[in-house]
């Protein structure tokens, strides 16, 4: 089943298509400043000419100005040839907008409620429902809907592996794993949907899955995805309409999510807040997840707080899991880890993979109970078991160091590369640091720069900073001082502290830029401000040549001591010479031969 193709709007002739023509949502590129659009939204490539664009002509701004004069006009009615082609639906409604628009507002004729956007199946539910439209509008209708309400409830085997492919597509096509249909709430839902559907187990969604990777159909499965969606879209809005709160939370999380609809977090907020005043403890969670990140509103973290604890109180798994989080980090309350051990603790009993990973990260660092490395081993172990990705990642790191358990390289290597596999960054980040040091299998460096770029371009700042370091040294392809002092900016920008401290080193000894000793000593000294050891130490160095600043050997003793607390070497070296020669500090030479042996124990 295809979408027939739809008249494209204006904006399009401002962007070049990088894939198939016929498809929908196209991936396009705009032809004044080469931006792309992985998938085209008019709206979006519109608000793109409009304010983004520094290239684009003034004929290219939004056409609403030039449209001023036919819009908000009232069409009395629509000639034969328009409902010809549009169907006959058409026949009952004014148009209030522009006709080449391919979803017009129009207007009821009998009762003139308007609809912002037309859509032929959502018209057709409200002229059924319309109590002032006449009966021969209706009886167009009558038959199909006849057809819809006796389909038998049973399912022969044949309808049953048929949606058990259409599912396996779904999941494909949306890059969701296939133990998802194992989750028991989808279980729930699918059971609610449609009783007779026998919902497969995740095992054996995944020999289908991987059937439709190596045999991937037309574009018209997309398509047809694209269709039911907006029926599906259509039905809940009708429904969220009359006050159905399930209909309106999936409402909510079309919008928030882009699921068949274009972005929407305001809409999806709004609706998550109307649904939650009516007691919809789902909306009530999301509600809350809005409020802390800023989604569709201003972040309020103390609303937040109380949402989940209003909804933790009816038993939300979920929200009892986000308030221990809250309780441990202090959003929205005072932090007590006490109580957000309890609460983690409560919802792991309760099967809540999230909160069993939490648990075990309590016990690992001992947040709110004493440490217990065996019981967080246990607890990533039982989660990693059901599929968790940051329960396999941890233990990895269990593995590799001997956390809770023997120490096992190779099955740390396992695990990242299984984590990494499902596209988790930290796990792509440390298998690359394993093929990079060899660590549970043989060193490649060319691997570990892959893995590093592969994860530094999907943002993840401690690849971004490997990977600077991979072209600095050359380690698995040619040395490029420039681009690693891109990248190194780039993380820093990002607030990665090893990355400013080695941007300053490129300043300092001009690696991929000019020498500029005064930046070099503003980022020792912003990073060295946050903590960093490194940075702690190069700030003494410059203080006390008087390196990008005035020369000042009494900061310079000062910040040397304070590196040498937290184990740098050269630190300890340079105190125990501060000490000898009275630099920054009066001569001694007693304490000048303690921190020599230490530094020389330390070698």
């Amino acid at each position: 089943m295809t979408r027939k193709e739809r008249k494209k709007r204006p904006v399009w002739n401002h962007f070049n298509s990088l894939s198939r023509s016929d498809v929908s949502h196209p991936h396009v590129q705009c032809i004044y400043c080469s931006k792309e659009f992985q998938r085209a939204i008019p709206e979006r490539m519109q608000v793109h000419l409009d304010k983004k664009c520094p290239n684009a002509p003034n004929n290219a701004k939004s056409q609403s100005s030039q449209l001023n004069i036919t819009t908000s006009v009232i069409t009395n009615n629509i000639n034969d040839e328009i409902a010809r082609k549009k169907g006959p639906v058409w026949e009952n409604f004014y148009i209030i907008d522009k006709y080449e628009d391919s979803h017009p507002n129009v207007q009821c004729k009998f009762c003139f409620k308007e609809f912002k956007r037309a859509v032929p199946q959502r018209m057709k539910t409200h002229i059924e429902k319309c109590s002032k439209a006449p009966n021969n509008a209706k009886s167009k209708y009558n038959q199909n809907i006849s057809k819809i309400n006796n389909i038998k409830d049973c399912m022969s085997d044949e309808e049953q592996k048929s949606l058990e492919s259409l599912l396996a597509k779904a999941l494909s096509s949306a890059e969701i794993h296939f133990s998802f249909v194992d989750n028991p709430f989808v279980i729930e839902f699918f059971n609610r949907l449609k009783p007779s559907f026998k919902l497969p187990n995740g095992e054996e969604i995944k020999i289908q899955m991987s059937q439709f990777h190596n045999n991937k159909s037309s574009m018209n499965d997309i398509e047809y995805y694209d269709h039911e969606m907006e029926n599906a879209i259509i039905t809940f809005e009708e429904a969220s309409e009359n006050d159905d709160l399930d209909s309106m939370y999936n409402l909510e999380c079309y919008y928030k999510d882009e699921i068949g609809t274009e972005k929407n977090e305001i809409e999806a907020f709004e609706l998550y807040k109307k649904a939650a005043e009516k007691g919809h403890i789902d909306s009530i969670f999301n509600l809350g997840c809005c409020y802390v990140q800023g989604i569709g509103t201003k972040k309020n973290e103390i609303k937040a707080f109380e949402l989940y604890k209003e909804a933790a109180e009816k038993g939300d798994i979920k929200s009892i899991c986000n308030l221990g989080y809250c309780y441990e980090n202090g959003i929205g309350t005072e932090k007590n880890e006490i109580k957000a051990f309890e609460l983690y603790k409560e919802a792991a009993e309760k099967g809540d993979l999230d909160s069993i990973f939490n648990l075990g990260n309590c016990y690992k660092d001992g947040i709110g109970t004493e440490k217990n490395e065996i019981k967080a081993f246990e607890l990533y172990k039982e989660a990693a078991e059901k599929g968790h990705i940051g329960s396999i990642f941890n233990l990895g790191c269990c593995y590799k160091d001997g956390i809770g358990t023997e120490k096992n390289e190779i099955k740390a290597f396992e695990l990242y590369k299984e984590a990494a596999e499902k596209g988790d960054l930290d796990s792509i980040f440390n298998l690359g640091n394993c093929y990079k040091d060899g660590i549970g299998t043989e060193k490649n460096e060319i691997k570990a720069f892959e893995l590093y770029k592969e994860a530094a371009e999907k943002g993840h700042i401690g690849s971004i900073f490997n990977l600077g370091c991979c072209y600095k040294d050359g380690i698995g392809t040619e040395k490029n001082e420039i681009k690693a002092f891109e990248l190194y900016k780039e993380a820093a920008e990002k607030g990665d502290l090893d990355s400013i401290f080695n941007l300053g080193n490129c300043y300092k000894d001009g690696i991929g830029t000019e020498k500029n000793e005064i930046k070099a000593f503003e980022l020792y000294k912003e990073a060295a401000e946050k903590g960093h050891i490194n940075s702690i130490f190069n700030l003494g160095c410059c203080y006390e040549d008087g390196m990008g600043t005035e020369k000042n050997e009494i900061k310079a003793f000062e910040l040397y001591k304070a590196a040498a607390e937290k184990g740098v070497l050269g630190s300890i070296y340079k105190v125990g010479m501060c000490y000898r020669y009275g630099i920054g500090t009066e001569i001694n030479v007693i304490k000048s031969f303690e921190y020599y042996n230490r530094a020389k124990r330390s070698c």
